[in-house]
């Protein structure tokens, strides 16, 4: 068996009545399961993305190599000697993040769950990352919902017949990951209550009632709040509820931004309830605030420099060489491209078809120019524009595309989409992976564009 053949063999079960009768069952359990961003529905398309088991083990393998290889480098950035101040020089830190860095989060892990964005190829031949989200990534509990929506669809049963599908869910790695750091923390409060942490209004809320849900029925006693509805008093963390009550935290499962967190207070973040009760040791936060050293963009160009491989094995630096691509910090200097000896920005202004830029600190696809979508002057200016804040300039990777059904007027139609793999970590382990499809090149749903599907493993 083949992916290819698999994917024709769904695609050719897809005739227009079970395609209209999949796709009314789909859009029922995404309208029950609440399975939106914002206002839009996840899913657009008539399949999931199917992998093969081969294929998992090998995004496994990697995502595993190169999430260790970047804790490596970066545990460096908390020592006070000359290679730690290279790597936190490329890691581009402000000074109240290196501030909330300096505290110790009460476990080990810098960032206990994470997300690695991904391009894995139909036929496996290539593995790419372009990003790590290591901070406060999204989309677990909505991928574990999507795939029961997915499931229930007609079209999947009978793909199941000659396709055993093994899904991949994520959310017990998150109950088990959160539960975890507490008690690694020495169970502070001696009994773990969440407070699910973002502002209110954001698109993801959805999700966030997902996981109050879950944790709730899995015996974890869990609520929702924004940071202004944190107090500390009395040495605990408390959260403020709609009825005027407070509730005892001592789990914060932060989805809140730090760079958010710090542009809304300022100075002030550092006397903020979550800052004092974490720096008091009453709650845990996850992740806590060292995730930052894994989260910006420019660890890539920590992991793509051969002056920071020390530490790294024979297996690690194999796995960055095949899956990482070269990235820069944006900046007047003399680097290595390919064993040679360059001109960064010359080398920059000469090669915009095979590179983008990228803001150091952002997320939902903000600030990114693609060289290879734009004019000279208008990479140009990015690139002048780039200069004046912490930027960094990576190396165009294989894009991966696949064909997906959709229902249109009545009628099955498949397109090429392209497709992003992201697999979740749970510390270096991945369990369960995000899939988004897009007909434009910048990949993301918060920039409004594309679909989310859950993933899949073919057995057999």
């Amino acid at each position: 068996m083949t992916l290819a053949q698999a994917i024709a063999d769904y695609h050719a079960l897809l005739d227009p009545a079970l395609a209209a009768a999949s796709w009314q069952r789909l859009t029922e359990e995404m309208r029950a399961r609440q399975l939106y961003f914002g206002e839009r529905p996840l899913s657009t398309v008539l399949r999931p993305r199917l992998i093969t088991a081969s294929q998992y083990d090998l995004l496994r393998r990697g995502t595993q190599h190169v999430a260790e290889a970047a804790r490596a480098i970066v545990a460096a950035s908390l020592e006070n000697n000359e290679t730690g101040q290279a790597v936190r020089d490329i890691l581009m830190l402000t000074p109240l993040e290196e501030r909330l860095i300096a505290m110790h989060p009460g476990y080990l892990e810098p960032s206990a769950h994470s997300r690695m964005d991904t391009f894995l190829t139909v036929d496996g031949s290539s593995l790419q990352f372009v990003e790590y989200n290591a901070e406060s990534p999204a989309a677990i509990a909505y991928e574990d919902l999507l795939a029961q929506a997915f499931l229930a669809m007609p079209v999947m049963a009978e793909f199941a017949k000659r396709y055993p599908l093994i899904p991949l869910p994520a959310r017990p790695y998150m109950l088990r990951t959160l539960m975890d750091c507490w008690r690694a923390a020495g169970s502070p409060g001696h009994e773990p209550r969440v407070a699910i942490v973002d502002w209110r209004g954001v698109p993801t809320a959805t999700e966030f009632e997902m996981f109050r849900r879950y944790f709730n029925e899995h015996g974890l006693p869990a609520v929702i709040c924004a940071p202004q509805d944190l107090a500390f008093h009395d040495g605990q963390l408390w959260a403020r509820l709609e009825d005027g009550s407070e509730t005892l935290v001592t789990i914060v499962f932060k989805r809140v931004l730090t760079s958010e967190f710090l542009t809304h207070y300022g100075d002030d973040a550092l006397s903020h309830p979550l800052v004092q009760a974490y720096a008091a040791g009453v709650c845990v936060i996850v992740n806590s605030f060292r995730a930052k050293l894994l989260h910006k963009k420019s660890l890539f160009a920590l992991l793509s420099d051969e002056r920071f491989y020390d530490p790294l094995s024979a297996e690690q630096r194999a796995a960055v060489a095949a899956h990482v691509p070269w990235t820069r910090v944006v900046r007047p200097s003399q680097t290595t491209y390919q064993g040679e000896t360059i001109d960064l920005l010359a080398f920059a202004r000469a090669n915009r078809e095979r590179l983008l830029l990228k803001p150091n600190d952002e997320y939902g696809g903000k600030g990114i120019t693609i060289g290879w979508e734009v004019s000279v002057a208008e990479w140009e200016a990015a690139l002048n524009a780039a200069l004046a804040a912490p930027f960094v300039v990576q190396e165009r990777v294989t894009i991966a595309y696949e064909p997906y059904p959709a229902l249109v007027d009545g009628q099955v139609v498949i397109g090429e989409r392209l497709v992003d793999s992201d697999p979740f970590l749970f510390g270096t382990e991945v369990n369960g992976c995000l899939c988004r499809l897009s007909t434009v090149t910048l990949l993301n749903v918060t920039a409004g564009g594309g679909s989310t599907v859950p993933v899949f493993v073919i057995d057999g």
